[in-house]
């Protein structure tokens, strides 16, 4: 199962790798945020005629609107690192270099998924084969891929059973695959970009949320950094952990 933790890197003024649930990696993917049953994000399944009362349910978006709304078609962001695009990943374009990332010490000790390229392969498609409800996709910054990013519905993930969970709530999980893009800014940006992007694209989502181990100060400073709020302590079944929330009403305040 892959970790709890997992960071981005925050700006060095914050002090922060910006961590997005551990060290130099990025947060848990929603696989990897087990239930006490022992379930497990792709694990719960949606039926077909829950799916479409979902999408009947979307009164701004188009009808064939998916669960995360048409992540793919989201617009690249402008950063103060780079333009920054979210691709959603191929298995047979972008297994080799996943692979690579999650190989990464600094990665590998929290995301727990180190190994050939089976292990990967097996938990990218496992969204990919799901309902939708979590996109696996490339962080590619000035045309170049440099991070892995899980944008996931939260309101359906195991994690929603450990706090009061708001219809659409978006999650996000992250690692940054190269070391030169650690520790000087980046994933504080990126993390920002990507909220951003979540709330233009998502008007039904009203917040975005994350949940880095409680222990993991840079991590939690990163999300501050990016305009995330501490909102609570969560006691997952494997962490302590730091609710992190990311307002639209305080989007451009904080």
């Amino acid at each position: 199962m892959p970790p709890a933790d997992a960071s981005t890197e925050a700006d060095p003024s914050a002090e922060a790798d910006v961590r997005t649930e551990a060290d130099a990696a990025g947060t848990r993917p929603p696989a990897a945020v087990a239930d006490p049953t022992g379930d497990d994000t792709l694990d719960l399944r949606l039926s077909d005629e829950l799916i479409a009362l979902l999408a009947a349910a979307d009164t701004t978006g188009p009808a064939d609107s998916d669960l995360l709304d048409a992540v793919a078609e989201w617009a690249p962001a402008v950063t103060p690192v780079g333009t920054f695009r979210l691709v959603p990943v191929r298995i047979e374009r972008d297994l080799a270099l996943v692979t690579r990332w999650m190989n990464d010490p600094a990665v590998a000790a929290f995301w727990e998924l180190s190994g050939p390229e089976s292990v990967t392969a097996a938990h990218i498609r496992a969204q990919l084969d799901g309902d939708g409800r979590s996109v696996p996709c490339l962080g590619v910054l000035d045309s170049t891929p440099m991070s892995y990013f899980e944008i996931y519905r939260a309101d359906l993930d195991p994690l929603a059973r450990h706090y009061p969970a708001r219809p659409h709530d978006t999650g996000i999980h992250l690692l940054l695959g190269g070391v030169a893009d650690r520790g000087r800014g980046v994933g504080t940006a990126l993390l920002r970009a990507v909220a951003d992007l979540v709330l233009d694209h998502r008007p039904r989502c009203s917040r975005v949320v994350a949940e880095p181990d409680l222990r993991n100060t840079p991590s939690v400073s990163a999300f501050l950094s990016a305009g995330f709020r501490f909102s609570a302590e969560l006691a997952l079944p494997d962490k302590q952990a730091a609710l992190m929330v990311r307002d639209r009403p305080l989007r451009h305040v904080l």
